[in-house]
């Protein structure tokens, strides 16, 4: 399966962003075409010291080609309008291949 992976630093109003997340930018996600599985996970602490990251979202699709018609649809460029909207600087993005062991 390949992943598209986004990692949030900690925002300056973590409510309000909280807030824009979970009701407009995650509903846009669920959209995505293919999509498999979303997973968020809220960022609580780190082994030693604090953390500078909030949050961290992982989208699941079949392979690199379904990921990609996803996010050239209507419904993936609505994600990255939002996205740049409320986290352009907090945000950034990764690709993976997930395996399982």
């Amino acid at each position: 399966m390949t992943k598209l992976i986004a990692l949030y630093r900690k925002p300056t109003d973590v409510e309000e962003f909280d807030k824009h997340y979970d009701a407009v930018h995650t509903p846009l996600v669920r959209k995505y075409p293919g999509l498999r599985k979303l997973e968020i996970t809220r960022i609580t602490g780190a082994p030693i010291g604090e953390t500078k990251y909030h949050l961290l979202c992982e989208m699941y699709f079949d392979d690199k080609d379904t990921m990609d018609a996803a996010l050239s649809s209507p419904e993936g460029k609505a994600v990255a309008r939002d996205l740049m909207s409320f986290a352009a600087d907090l945000v950034t993005v990764f690709i993976g291949e997930a395996s399982q062991s």
